[in-house]
């Protein structure tokens, strides 16, 4: 079982890595449905991965000045506030109901990722763009929510967000949302160990290792991947793992735990 949690690690850590985000999207039905983890040990373990691996990918792309730091700096505060308030949510809402909230929420995920995916080239060469401040707050928040109540790093908004709405270039975009999960996964961890959140130690070390090691590889092949093709492959992955866990809560019984 921790071969298969370490092959899956890898494959998570690629995702975060080359496309700014996700990696929580698949991390969560992972730990849920492949490795038998309850929902709520299992949101803990996903943020930890993820939020490892986007440190790492962090590392690798801040050299390439790629990184939009005052936008990422402005964007992380309100969704640290999110993060902490979705966490207190998240505590009085039954697990059941959890994993059904979280199927439109892969479905946005989806369509945002496929969205993108066609964002012209060129865009990733620009400037940082300088929104305004209420845009940032807003925006900020929402994802912070969203990280703090389903255990996500939220990076699967947070790239259309910045690419869509702010008029980043995308490979920019990439490297700010890495910071950006960084710092909300780690108070959304904070705030789920708080709340009292169980965490399996074993499932989650055979997670986080190969995770990050996936994310150094996908932050360097980044930029020679096709970002299309790339973007839709894991826009298909996640509307199937959508529809797969939409039909196991309402006709299966659900994951364990719930």
């Amino acid at each position: 079982m921790l071969v298969l949690a370490a092959a899956l690690g890898l494959a998570i850590g690629l995702v975060v890595g080359s496309v700014g985000g996700g990696g929580a999207i698949l991390a969560l039905p992972v730990v849920v449905y492949v490795l038998g983890e309850p929902v709520g040990p299992a949101a803990t373990t996903s943020l930890i991965v993820v939020a490892i691996a986007a440190a790492v990918g962090v590392g690798s792309l801040a050299v390439r000045g790629q990184i939009c730091w005052r936008l990422a700096a402005s964007f992380a505060g309100p969704a640290a506030l999110g993060a902490l308030l979705g966490t207190a949510a998240a505590t009085a809402v039954g697990a059941r109901l959890l994993v059904l909230l979280f199927v439109p929420v892969m479905l946005i995920a989806s369509f945002g990722t496929w969205q993108r995916a066609g964002w012209r080239p060129g865009a990733a060469e620009r400037d940082c763009p300088r929104p305004p401040i209420g845009h940032l707050l807003f925006a900020g928040f929402a994802v912070g929510l969203l990280t703090g109540f389903f255990g996500v790093g939220g990076g699967f908004m947070i790239v259309p967000v910045l690419t869509l709405w702010f008029g980043a270039g995308f490979r920019r975009a990439v490297a700010t949302s890495l910071v950006i999960i960084t710092f909300t996964g780690v108070v959304a961890l904070a705030s789920h160990l708080v709340a009292g959140s169980g965490i399996d130690v074993g499932v989650t070390a055979a997670l986080a290792v190969p995770t990050a090691l996936g994310a150094f590889i996908g932050a360097r092949l980044s930029a020679r991947l096709p970002a299309a093709a790339l973007g839709r492959a894991f826009a298909g992955v996640v509307c199937a793992l959508a529809l797969f866990v939409l039909l196991d809560v309402l006709l299966l019984g659900g994951p364990p735990g719930a």
